[in-house]
């Protein structure tokens, strides 16, 4: 069986005897040195000036809009956009905050949000935040969608939790958004076994999103940033300052295990996905020469981190035949993550009004993927060209 992922980690033994090592050694396994020193190292590899662990890639999302509304940059009742192809926690925070979710379109040969399905979108819809996810690490053209927000004073957000190491001719996928996620689940480009990331340039934000993640209190702002914050709010005292909660908040904070991993596994992540990318290229080749598939067009990436392996049928009936190749194989195959999320049971549930979505039913209908790492042999995959042949 070819599954979705083999390993919990890049370099797994290694990782695991340091882990251990770690963890003997380690005086604290509470949020401390460990995750200040992943988040130093992910900052600098990403390109961005912040960057704020968190327990997962969900709460990295929760976080993020919570904090715009903290800081007043949205306000109950505004509308969101977001990537109609997505995951169940790009979209349930904007319910859980009072907020009002508006789909827009994937165009099924990028399987991303394009420019002009937003642009689309904004002749019906006044949106005053744009979540974006970049889907299994392909994506839209950014720059462009940026370009939108920046003119109309939208605020644009990253799900990069598929997208870490894919790089457009404009960027790093995570660097185009105000603020952007980041995933380090098993079966993710690197793990923590669970796990998030929030990068941003905005200082303020990066405040308010340190705030967020504990409590609401300032116990993980710098020195300045406290004393401001307590002479505003007449706290004179250190006594005080202990159990004084500033703005709303959770407790969405890693542990000392998940920074000393994170760290550790950066070192093979560019390796990581240099292969996956070869994968992809390979098992390209065999959907060139198949008129049951659709061809993914990835022409305006200079990298493809290659999350997983998508396969985009032509039809609902070739969709069924090719899933059956690759389950009666051995291998593991999902849904296109969560499909055209307006046909899931909890949208269906809270949210009322309903969008045309073309491309995200074609998507949810006739694709589905299998897993790309470095862990797969010459001989799965050479198995998953088998699957892809058309005969």
């Amino acid at each position: 069986m070819i599954p979705l992922m083999k390993n919990a980690f890049l370099n797994e033994t290694e990782t695991i005897s340091s882990l251990s090592d770690f963890i003997k050694n380690a005086k604290k396994l509470s949020m401390g040195e460990q995750c200040l020193k992943f988040e130093k190292k992910f900052a600098k590899l990403q390109g961005r000036k912040e960057a704020v662990l968190v327990n997962s890639g969900g709460s990295a999302n929760l976080a993020m809009l919570q904090t715009l509304k903290n800081l007043g940059k949205l306000k109950d009742g505004d509308k969101v956009g977001f990537s109609a192809l997505t995951w169940s926690t790009n979209v349930m925070p904007i319910i859980q905050l009072g907020l009002v979710p508006v789909a827009i379109d994937c165009d099924p040969f990028t399987l991303n949000v394009m420019s002009t399905q937003i642009i689309e979108r904004l002749e019906t819809e006044n949106l005053h935040a744009f979540f974006v996810t970049n889907v299994l690490g392909f994506a839209g053209d950014l720059q462009t969608i940026k370009n939108i927000c920046n003119k109309r004073n939208i605020i644009l957000l990253e799900d990069n939790c598929e997208g870490l190491g894919t790089e457009l001719l404009d960027g790093k996928c995570g660097n185009f958004g105000e603020m952007a996620s980041f995933s380090f689940f098993v079966a993710h480009h690197m793990s923590t076994i669970e796990g998030g990331m929030i990068c941003t340039d905005n200082e303020e934000f990066a405040k308010m999103l340190r705030m967020v993640r504990s409590n609401g209190w300032d116990r993980n702002l710098n020195v300045s940033q406290q004393k401001k914050l307590r002479n505003e709010n007449k706290i004179y005292t250190e006594f005080e300052s202990k159990y004084t909660f500033y703005d709303l908040g959770y407790n969405l904070r890693p542990t000392e295990i998940t920074g000393f991993i994170g760290s550790f596994q950066l070192q093979f992540l560019k390796k990581n996905i240099e292969i996956r990318e070869k994968n992809y290229l390979a098992l390209e080749k065999i959907v060139k020469d198949n008129p049951d598939l659709i061809l993914i067009n990835h022409s305006n990436l200079k990298v493809l981190s290659s999350f997983a392996f998508p396969v985009m049928c032509k039809d609902k009936r070739k969709k069924e035949k090719y899933a059956l190749k690759f389950e009666a194989t051995g291998v593991e195959i999902r849904p296109m993550i969560s499909g055209n999320i307006q046909r899931q049971p909890f949208y269906k549930k809270y949210v009322k009004k309903k969008q045309n979505l073309p491309g995200a039913d074609k998507i949810h209908d006739c694709g589905f993927y299998c897993g790309n790492y470095p862990d797969l042999t010459e001989f799965d995959i050479q198995t998953l060209m088998n699957c892809l042949r058309y005969k």
